[in-house]
């Protein structure tokens, strides 16, 4: 008997962002692995059983989740907002790529969820109206000079940039010399969102400059979009502001 596993995006937090395609994988599944706090937010079921692990273990657990599908059982290895953006679809598809052979014979299906930036942008407007790229500021698996170079390019190819893993306790100062980095070639007034837990009771959406933009207003539950030089803000008495990109651009 072989198992399936599917890797599901839960989107931001909010249970009105979990798609119905989500909510039936889940249900069909016989174990639920993920980090912790994700795998609370997954619908508790009788007769599943829920495997958590702790933030860093990607590898350990996108292990244990095909290991217990290749025993037979049906698997969902939660994700929070997509899977694979910066999530556990590649880590999945990396250890069936290098494990043993019967793992490429499972059944897998990557289940999509509604990522940060895109629940970020839509509470303020349309910033990714135009082309963007999404980075993560995380060095545990790439060198910081690559986030660099490819931080220059990006601002200076006009990209709307939508930071991912921001800051965090291990690496205070990285979105200071992100900011740094843009600033050298962005112009001051460029719309800067920070968008904390969206879709959650604590959520916090703030809109501000890249000049003003303070580091210290975001942690490991905040995605930042920074504009390009074409984003605009518009104000609106008794409303905030919408921040948008346009769809055409200059030469």
């Amino acid at each position: 008997m072989t198992g399936r596993l599917a890797v599901v995006g839960l989107g931001p937090g909010d249970v009105r962002w979990l798609t119905p395609e989500a909510d039936a994988a889940l249900a069909a599944a016989d174990a639920l692995f993920g980090y912790g706090p994700y795998l609370d937010r997954a619908p508790v079921r009788d007769g599943q059983s829920r495997h958590p692990s702790d933030n860093r273990e990607e590898t350990l657990r996108a292990r244990a989740a095909l290991e217990t599908a290749a025993a037979g059982t049906n698997v969902a290895l939660v994700s929070g907002g997509d899977p694979g953006v910066f999530a556990m679809a590649a880590a999945v598809c990396e250890q069936i790529e290098t494990g043993p052979a019967a793992w490429r014979g499972l059944d897998v299906e990557i289940v999509p969820g509604i990522t940060a930036m895109l629940a970020v942008a839509a509470r303020v407007g349309a910033p990714l109206g135009h082309d963007f790229c999404a980075l993560s500021l995380s060095d545990n698996l790439k060198p910081w000079p690559v986030i660099e170079r490819r931080l220059d390019a990006a601002a200076q190819a006009g990209f709307v940039i939508a930071l991912y893993n921001p800051i965090s306790r291990a690496r205070p100062w990285q979105l200071t010399a992100a900011f740094e980095r843009l600033r050298r070639y962005l112009p001051a007034t460029t719309p800067t969102v920070f968008g904390r837990a969206v879709g959650r009771a604590d959520e916090n959406i703030a809109v501000t400059t890249l000049q003003a933009a303070d580091p210290a207003g975001a942690d490991m539950a905040t995605l930042v979009i920074v504009g390009s030089a074409e984003t605009r803000l518009v104000p609106r008495p008794g409303h905030a502001p919408l921040v948008y990109t346009p769809r055409s651009a200059s030469a």
